[in-house]
């Protein structure tokens, strides 16, 4: 018995044809995962501060900058304290 086709859209063209029976899921899950693909999404307030993604790096970067700077001035000495002995 054939398969009936389903009614034509006319939205859609007759030489777009999706066959779905060959599509794999997760095809490119692999790849995306050893390439790393971190996405991080801005506040529309703090979007419009930026003009791309190249101005938002140099700022991230620029703050990691400051915080090991002022992390290596506030840390505390690693050298145990000497216990004063009462005389």
């Amino acid at each position: 018995m054939k398969r009936k086709e389903p009614p034509r859209s006319d939205n859609m063209r007759a030489e777009y044809t999706f066959d779905y029976t060959k599509a794999v899921r997760g095809k490119y899950y692999r790849r995306l995962f050893k390439e790393g693909a971190n996405v991080a999404v801005l506040d529309p307030d703090v979007a419009n501060a930026f003009r791309d993604s190249a101005s938002v790096n140099a700022a991230l970067r620029s703050l990691l900058e400051v915080s090991e700077a002022t992390r290596r001035l506030t840390t505390r000495s690693k050298r145990g304290s000497k216990k004063r002995v009462a005389a």
